[in-house]
């Protein structure tokens, strides 16, 4: 996943999809407290070739993606990794180009922005994340980068989420920083 150079073929061979939707079923079906009242077949429906990439680059880098709802606006179905940790191969990283183009030393491989943009996912919201954590406790012993206004960004800082204590923390550091137990939750939307 770090820091991958050239042209990214995004499309699967028609036997691995065949295998992340019996994994994206068997999810699905096995934690329907996520997704009251979605129809998974519906869901299979909008899976282009495109987004099936991206699911299984959630899938690949340790996300478990989920649906956990629908647009009430737009209609779209919202998958989110529904990981119990921040992703295993997405941690270590700093939270933008910007932030890690400001490291002097030891720079980690990429940036949480630049993985998903890659991956053609988003990063969560303050607002997604707290609504992820109303589906079950995520990040009980990680923590993850989330999206950071831009008012906030251009002072130098980025935020980020966690579960302590029952409760959702939500914390700053500058956004250069990275951590072996930070990463991020990512979004994708069909």
């Amino acid at each position: 996943m770090g820091g991958r150079k050239g042209a990214v073929k995004k499309s699967l061979s028609t036997k691995k999809c065949d295998e992340l939707l019996k994994v994206l079923e068997a999810r699905f079906t096995s934690n329907p407290q996520r997704h009251k009242g979605v129809v998974w077949e519906k869901v299979k429906a909008r899976l282009n070739a495109g987004k099936l990439w991206s699911l299984n680059e959630m899938e690949e880098s340790g996300g478990e993606p989920d649906v956990i709802g629908q647009d009430k606006k737009t209609g779209e179905y919202v998958f989110a990794d529904c990981s119990k940790e921040s992703p295993k191969g997405r941690t270590s990283v700093c939270y933008d180009r910007a932030g890690l183009d400001s490291r002097k030393a030891h720079k980690p491989a990429n940036t949480a922005m630049d993985m998903a943009a890659e991956m053609g996912i988003s990063i969560l919201t303050e607002e997604e994340y707290f609504a992820l954590q109303d589906l079950g406790d995520f990040d009980t012993k990680t923590s993850s980068w989330v999206k950071t206004p831009d008012v906030l960004r251009r002072q130098g800082g980025a935020l980020y989420a966690e579960w302590r204590y029952g409760r959702v923390f939500v914390g700053h550091n500058g956004a250069q920083s990275y951590y072996g137990i930070r990463g991020f939750q990512g979004v994708l939307r069909v």
